[in-house]
């Protein structure tokens, strides 16, 4: 039994919650009726509520007013959905009005805070919903000790969840109580938890009695976005989203910085009002129809392409792209937002590179926590890419395809054409700044100082063990009608060996071959 929590309590409470909303998370999905039928509100809470332990993790917060802090921004900043972005604001408003420890006067001053800052953060609020719940739990916490007040507000936030029903149609209709007011209804009971190491017996949930996506939603897309801009504007912003469409939230990142989140018809009209106002980053924009229909449809294959040529072929086959092709390297969360953006339930992603597959791979798991199922082909070029999306098959069980497109990236060779830009030891000598080395399958075989020869040297290496087809990519800094000769060359020593020159547009390397 704690009578307060310092920095480390809060630790507890916040791995206890993640773990506990790991564990309903299917459940909340399923409750999510409202306002989008979109089985997602779970996955949302999750997300946001991981994003604000990793933060707090990161921080050398000493005390609980600092770690909760600490929590509160990182869940501002990863917030997902209405439910992300309220919750964020219930622990905002516990680290306003904690000052040292989490005690018995600061915790319902901190809920009390908590519920105001929800309401605020939304421009329409509405009753039956976790704003509900969260107004509730405020106002049931009372007591002689911080033990007896969390257990109140507990039951006080349980009971407010049996009744939203009655507040909302929708929930009625399909016989669910809210799920995001479930959800913050788990996050207390991790506090208890955490407070008292007693488990408070909660009235049971029904689940729905119509399936996601009975219902329809007045509009067809989820826009998201960071903004970076003077608060004078944000609240101009507000006006102009709601009068778009609905559940518009915007909340406070840090100085300057704010998530932006509203469903709307006309998803460009949203991110221009981003631009009027300041700086839209990290924008993501889900189309409503195919997440509902995710859990059914087929998979997304999703491609990093290094190079616009690169992206406009892979689109060519029906395969989303994830532009690499800037200043800036590839980013955990440039790669979450295309998953997102995709709205599938399955996902395949393509790094294509070497140095993007750990990126690839950070990235598919936030996204496995969000409840999105994405496997990472060991793709390590982006010739290897190609013959992995040509044996892509929707009709195939998932797990199934991914092994075939494993299969099909492995059976590739790729080489690839770089200039060193410092002195150092390869395997077959010792390269200058300036060299033009030739690397096959990630290893240097040929130093040079031209960059035709190098490559004819690397395709004589590669035809030597025979080639039935040859891909080549022409990256942005290579010679005028490179492709064309190294083509020329191959078809010189390899007559029956089938060859095609691209446009790739890539930075890194002027040349990328792949032999199949």
């Amino acid at each position: 039994m704690r009578d307060a929590l310092d920095a480390d309590a809060v630790r507890l409470w916040s791995r206890s919650a993640v773990d506990l909303l790991l564990a309903h998370r299917a459940e909340i999905d399923a409750l999510n009726v409202y306002p989008v039928p979109d089985s997602d509100t779970g996955s949302n809470l999750v997300t946001t509520m991981r994003a604000a332990d990793e933060a707090l993790a990161a921080a050398a917060a000493q005390t609980a007013a600092a770690a909760l802090a600490a929590l509160a921004e990182g869940a501002a900043k990863g917030a997902l959905g209405n439910s992300g972005f309220i919750l964020s604001q219930i622990l905002r408003g516990l680290a306003d009005v904690t000052t040292d420890q989490l005690d018995s006067g600061a915790l319902p001053a901190g809920l009390d805070r908590g519920a105001e800052l929800a309401r605020t953060a939304v421009v329409s609020p509405v009753e039956g919903t976790i704003l509900t719940v969260a107004r509730a739990a405020a106002d049931a916490a009372q007591g002689a000790t911080l033990a007896e007040i969390v257990t109140n507000a507990l039951k006080g936030a349980d009971a407010a969840l049996q009744r939203t029903p009655d507040q909302l149609a929708d929930l009625a209709a399909a016989g669910v109580v809210d799920a995001g007011g479930r959800g913050l209804v788990v996050l207390l009971d991790a506090l208890v938890r955490t407070i008292t190491g007693v488990t408070v017996p909660l009235a049971p949930v029904r689940m729905p009695a119509c399936t996601p996506g009975e219902s329809a939603e007045a509009f067809g897309f989820e826009v998201q976005y960071l903004l970076d801009a003077p608060a004078a504007q944000v609240e101009r912003l507000r006006g102009t989203l709601a009068a778009l469409g609905d559940s518009v939230a915007v909340v406070s990142v840090g100085e300057g910085v704010w998530n932006v989140h509203v469903h709307v018809d006309d998803a460009g009209a949203a991110i221009e009002a981003g631009v009027e106002a300041g700086r839209p980053h990290q924008i993501s924009v889900v189309r409503f129809a195919d997440q509902l229909e995710a859990g059914h449809g087929a998979a997304a294959v999703l491609a990093v392409a290094p190079g616009p040529g690169l992206a406009h072929l892979f689109e060519s086959e029906g395969v989303r792209v994830v532009d690499a092709a800037g200043d800036e390297p590839l980013s955990v969360d440039d790669v979450l937002a295309a998953v997102r953006a995709s709205g599938a339930h399955d996902v395949v992603l393509l790094p294509n590179a070497s140095r993007s597959k750990g990126v690839a791979e950070a990235a598919a798991e936030q996204a496995r926590a969000h409840g999105v199922h994405v496997a990472v082909v060991p793709t390590r070029s982006p010739v290897q890419g190609r013959p992995a999306i040509a044996v892509h098959d929707p009709s195939r069980r998932f797990d199934d395809d991914v092994v075939a497109m494993a299969e099909a990236a492995a059976a590739t060779r790729h080489a690839e054409l770089t200039i060193a830009t410092g002195e150092g030891l390869t395997a077959v000598g010792i390269c200058q700044p300036g060299d033009i080395l030739g690397l096959i399958d990630d290893e240097v075989v040929e130093i040079g100082r031209g960059l035709l020869a190098v490559a004819f040297n690397v395709v004589d290496r590669l035809l030597g063990v025979g080639a039935e087809l040859m891909t080549i990519l022409v990256g942005a800094d290579a010679p005028p009608r490179a492709g064309d000769q190294i083509a020329a060359h191959v078809r010189g020593r390899a007559p029956f060996t089938d060859v095609t020159v691209y446009d790739g547009g890539q930075s890194e390397h002027p040349v990328i071959i792949g032999v199949e």
